[in-house]
């Protein structure tokens, strides 16, 4: 009888495409998203380092020196009308952008997020509920529902932050509602949920990781928003209030001497206009980065 050989096949290791180290690649290879991240390193950098990096005092008044221009007696960036330094409560204007911008993302990301699973995985009656309320809040432009929060609130940084939180609210409760939508359907949830998994696992094991994308480039773009909104709500007076260095109040201290003084106004606005522009172009990149549809 003839023996039967068996041909060895030749493993073949196959590449795993690591998903992190395509992301990574993406962002380095995407110029404008490479310099927003320079930009966001630089304002994060700055505002830790604040104390080190102040030439003065930011709140030291010296009415003897007002108005002086950039790069007299010291003042990198002049001085203001009671004599402070600009580039030093420009220093420490970037903390309260940066506690305000990030903390208030969080509070509404993690309220946000867990109407819209709740609306989106349970749907019916309650998904009707929690998304009118969305839908009504949604009818106030977001600085005039974050303006409302801060007359009923009162002013300081702990309200600055709960206003803009609360208007950020139904924006993320939007995003992650749709992901939800989309990914309770697919065929490895049904198999998780006739396996008899609880609604808490299918959740926060297969749904929720599944629409960190989305809701990761939603709350980076938001970053921004909550920055100009802090500018917007403090050059109202209502946000942080005086001696505190703010972006925005600096620019409602300098409207009055736009033509005396006009860096007064100039450098604060700069620093929001190129913050904003960093954040955009980070999330726009990251945006291209983790949607799989984009080539190397």
């Amino acid at each position: 009888m003839a023996s039967i050989q068996t041909a060895g096949k030749a493993s073949v290791p196959v590449k795993k495409q690591n998903n992190g180290v395509t992301m990574i690649k993406k962002l380095v290879k995407n110029r404008l998203a490479a310099f927003g991240l320079f930009i966001i390193t630089l304002l994060t950098i700055t505002a830790i380092f604040a104390p080190l990096i102040a030439t003065h005092p930011p709140n030291a008044m010296d009415v003897t020196k007002s108005l002086i221009g950039p790069g007299q007696d010291g003042h990198l960036l002049g001085t203001d009308s009671y004599g402070r330094d600009i580039f030093s409560r420009l220093v420490y204007g970037a903390r309260i952008s940066l506690i305000v911008g990030i903390a208030a993302v969080v509070f509404g990301a993690v309220f946000g997020s867990f109407l819209g699973v709740v609306a989106g995985y349970f749907g019916g009656r309650l998904d009707s509920i929690i998304m009118r309320v969305m839908d009504g809040m949604f009818a106030f432009p977001f600085i005039l529902l974050a303006i409302t929060l801060m007359t009923v609130l009162g002013q300081g940084l702990m309200n600055t932050i709960i206003a803009i939180g609360v208007a950020n609210i139904p924006g993320f409760a939007r995003v992650v509602r749709g992901q939800v939508l989309n990914v309770k359907e697919l065929e490895y949830v049904e198999v998780t949920r006739s396996l008899g998994a609880t609604h808490g696992r299918i959740i926060f094991q297969h749904i929720l990781p599944n629409s960190f994308p989305p809701l990761i480039v939603y709350g980076t773009m938001s970053v921004a928003g909550a920055i100009i909104s802090e500018a917007s709500l403090s050059f109202l007076g209502l946000g942080v209030q005086p001696p505190t260095a703010s972006w925005g109040s600096m620019l409602q201290d300098g409207k009055n001497f736009l033509v005396l003084s006009p860096h007064m106004a100039t450098f604060s606005g700069l620093a929001i206009l190129i913050t904003v522009l960093g954040i955009n172009l980070f999330g726009d990149g990251l945006r291209d980065a983790l949607d799989p549809k984009m080539k190397l």
